[in-house]
Parts: C-alpha cells; structure tokens; sequence
C-alpha cells in the first residue's frame, strides 16, 4: 500500500497529514538525487543550465546547491547541507541520505497513529545516543605523521592518491597549532588551474595579474604594502566639486595622494596589492620605480597575504602616516613572482605566518573544477580528524551504532521508541547505499555485515565493494573524520525533526510595496 493509499481514509486525516506527505516526498527525492553518488562505486550528475553549460561531478554538495529544486522542504535540506559543508567541509552525501531515510520512517511512524510529538522525542534521544556511541568509538590522531590521514585523504578524495600526498604535505607544512584554529580551514587553500601542475609550496597564490607587463616579473626579498582600500585620492562629491573650497580641497587630496605614492617609492617596497582600483597616476609611478602593484585581489586571498608577509592592512588614508609609522604596516616576501600562463602572482618565504598552497591541474576546465571539490574534500576531512578523530568507514561505524541505539530502545518506554527506529533505519542507510551502488543486494549485505560484526566483536566491519565480502575497514585503511559522521547525524535528526513538525502549509501573501495603490495591488477600493 503506497503512502497516499494509506491516508485516504479519510478527508480529515487526509488533510492533516498533506503537508506531512509532501514534504517527505520532497526530502526523499532530494535525497535520491546524490545518494547514487555515495561510495567507492558511486557515479557521476551531469549538471546542465539554459545555456548548455555542462558541470560533471560526484560532490554531493555541489550537486545540492546547483540543482533546481522549488520545494521549501528540498530547500531546507539544501541549506542545512549548505551548513554542513561550511560547518566540516564534507558528508553533505551522507546528511542527505541519512534525512531521507530518517523522515521517511519517521512518516511511516506517523501513518501507523505513533503521535509525531513522540515521534520528535524518540529522534532527539535517538540521536543524542547514537552520537555520544559513535565519539566512544573515535580515534585520536595523535600528530601529523599519522598514517591514518592518508587514509582519510584518499577516501574523502574519492581515491586520487596525488590529491591525497599533496593535502597531507600541505598539513604538514601548516601545522597542527594552525589546524586546530577554528578560523583557519585548510580546504581554502586548495588552487586550481587549467594546465597546472600538481603541486604544494610554502606560500600564498594571489589569482590576479600585475597591473601591466612594464611591471617586474619576478622579484626577491621584498617589502610588502596591503591596502585594503582603492589605490586612489580621497573622493570629493559632485556637488562639492562645483564650489571654490570644495575644488581646492581637490587639488589638495591629488597632491596628497601623489607626495603618498612617492613615499611608497622611498620606502623601498616591492609589492603593493590593492583590494580595489589603483589610479593612473599611482600606476605610472609604481611602474617607472620598478615596484610590482596587483589590483582587485579577492578579500581572502588579501588576508592569506597579509598573514603570510606579516603585513597589516591599510586603508588609503593610512598612507598619510609618517614613514617610521607606515613602516610597522609593511610585511616581507622571499620572493614574488607572476606566473603568466597561468595568469596568478606566487608570493614565496613570507615573514609571517606559515601558510601551504595545494595547486591541483588538469587538461580541461571541467575537469580542473572537480579536481579542485576532490581535493577540497580531502583537505576538509584531513582537517576534521586533526581535530576529531578517525572512525571506520565504509558505514561500519552507523551499523555498530544503529546496532546499540536498537538495543537502547527497550530502555524507552512509551511511544517515543518508534522515534528511535527512525535513527537506527537511517544509521543504517549509508552502508545500504554504498553496496547497492557497488551493484550488491543491501538487504543481504546489511544482515552480512550485522552478524559478522556481533559474531566477532569487531565494529570495524563492512563490505569491501569490489569483492563484495566482509572486511576490516581499519585493516584496509578505510576511515573516515569521526566530525563529519557526527554532523552528519545531527544535520540529519534537524533536518527530519523540521519537517516533521511542519503541520500546515500556507502561502504568505504578497507584500505592498510602498508607494502602489489599491488599484494596483489588485483591490476593490
């Protein structure tokens, strides 16, 4: 009996459980469009526009975000996998297959006459376990020449073993003092290129040209000016323009601004990079006393710079500063040089912070584009087990949790056990997913993987794709960031709690704008 069949009992059960059905319906059918995508034997999208524009990917967040989707339900599971990515940088995959699977048996709970507030309870306290379960498993990464990362890096890197050596070295070269900071994601340094090299350098990438070629090509050993601000004089308003002060006070700011451009001169700096535009006048100049000006620098490749030269950023009235005082602004650069081919400036050997670039290239820009979300990937989930911890993968994990969180259940009583169920079928759900996209039955695999891993104590468990039997993830060096599963499982028991609470749709109604009259919004007057 389909889902709609079992509500048409009657109209008044029927319209209280629409919204419910619909939005279900929404979540699993945009859970069905990446779970093809989970696993070592998952497949590609192909992601195609209006215009033709084709992106080919197996990233299930990029999938998630460029797909059409009207539903406000497939746009709350859009969002929190959105968060996701922000949160760890990886699992959106196993978010959206674990909601699915979570508010569908939470629906199914629902048309049985299990109350959806006990329904909600048993998620909460489903989850709540299944995560505290799942952090007694992890396993500390004790330092950066931990096998173990590797490991993770060529799983979340879908299997390229250059992306994962290069995401590794490049942990290394940023330390672990550095990994652990919450503001710092490794994931953003990660460049990539059409015809590029693969490669990892000590340094920063700055993705703009010098301003023009007269400019010098490569320079060693130089001072550094950050000006997160336009190269140019103070603005003047049109209308102050007009009067007698107010054009004197223009004449004043241009001689101002060219007595700053020759200070820059005499200070001996090397490299000016521009957050905005650079005047002509400042060009000029800057190109006649060989100095190097990069202009329009994205924010945070400025602020990568800056930390990496050990330069403070200024604003153009900071010029004004006296020399001594300008000075203590100014960072320092072992190298610069402009790569034309590849139309990027590489700042080397900085006087600041220590700072990695993961340089990722292919032949093809589609290509380059989702080497460059691999290896972001890869990068984000190093990162988290620097952080979190290590769990075995292939969803051995969610089996031995779903296998507790079941026994937990008993200990329930109430309705609120039915909850429960809805956490241990979407625990569940990853390693079902991945046999069945490896060409496997997942009924027969998950009821395999269940008993062997009871048989012989061994949480680590799963299913090794090619072969299809049994295996030790630890010993095969599948692993997973213990962060990720458990955002994953959070986002996931938010995502199902949300829609299973939405009762009642209603269309809001459209705003009037200010301004418009009855008439025109369509009323009688």
């Amino acid at each position: 009996m389909s889902l709609k069949q079992q509500v048409t009992t009657g109209s008044e059960v029927n319209e209280r459980l629409a919204a419910l059905i619909s939005n279900a319906n929404a979540v699993r059918a945009t859970a069905a469009a990446v779970e093809g995508t989970l696993g070592p034997k998952g497949l590609d999208t192909m992601l195609v526009d209006r215009f033709g524009g084709v992106v080919i990917t197996n990233d299930g967040v990029t999938i998630l975000t460029t797909m059409e989707a009207t539903h406000p339900a497939a746009k709350m599971v859009i969002n929190v996998a959105k968060a996701q990515e922000e949160e760890v940088g990886d699992g959106t995959t196993t978010t959206t297959v674990m909601a699915g699977s979570m508010v569908g048996t939470g629906l199914e709970q629902v048309l049985k006459g299990v109350p959806v507030a006990r329904v909600i309870e048993g998620i909460r306290q489903g989850v709540v376990f299944a995560v505290e379960t799942m952090q007694q498993a992890s396993v500390p990464v004790k330092d950066l020449d931990d096998q173990r990362l590797k490991s993770v890096a060529q799983i979340a890197g879908r299997g390229n073993q250059d992306i994962a050596e290069l995401v590794v070295t490049a942990a290394r070269l940023v330390g672990k003092e550095e990994l652990l900071k919450p503001a710092f994601k490794l994931a953003e340094t990660v460049v990539a290129g059409e015809g590029a090299g693969n490669e990892v350098f000590e340094g920063v990438i700055v993705s703009k040209e010098r301003m023009n070629r007269q400019m010098p090509e490569r320079l060693k050993d130089v001072k550094v000016l950050v000006v997160d601000d336009a190269l140019e004089p103070e603005e003047i308003e049109e209308e102050a323009l007009g009067t007698e002060a107010g054009f004197n006070r223009y004449l004043i700011l241009q001689e101002e601004f060219k007595r700053n451009i020759d200070k820059i001169i005499g200070m001996g700096i090397g490299l000016v990079l521009v957050d905005r535009g650079v005047a002509e006048v400042a060009e000029e100049r800057l190109t006649d006393a060989n100095i190097m000006v990069i202009q329009r620098v994205l924010q945070k490749e400025l602020r990568r710079a800056a930390e990496h030269t050990g330069a403070r950023m200024v604003k153009r009235t900071g010029l004004n500063k006296e020399p001594a005082d300008l000075e203590r602004y100014l960072g320092h650069a072992g190298e610069v040089y402009s790569d034309e081919k590849l139309e990027q400036v590489r700042i080397h050997a900085g006087g600041g912070k220590p700072m990695a670039t993961i340089v990722v290239g292919a032949a093809t820009a589609e290509v380059v584009g989702e080497r460059e979300r691999i290896a972001r990937d890869a990068s984000a989930a190093v990162q988290a087990a620097v952080k979190g911890g290590v769990v075995p993968g292939g969803g051995a994990v969610e089996m031995a949790v779903a296998r507790e969180t079941e026994k937990m259940r008993g200990r329930i009583r109430g309705m609120a056990a039915y909850g429960v169920d809805s956490v241990v079928e979407a625990l569940k759900r990853p390693l079902a997913q991945i046999v069945a996209n490896a060409g496997f039955n997942p009924l027969e695999k998950v009821g395999d993987v269940t008993a062997a891993q009871v048989a012989k104590k061994k949480n680590s468990l799963a299913v090794d794709c090619d072969t299809g039997e049994v295996r030790d993830m630890l010993q095969a060096g599948i692993l997973d960031p213990t962060l990720v599963k458990i955002h994953a499982l959070k986002a996931a028991g938010e995502i199902a709690e949300a829609i299973l609470r939405i009762d009642t749709v209603i269309r809001k109604r459209e705003e009037k704008k200010e301004g418009r009259d009855s008439t025109q919004d369509g009323g009688a007057g």
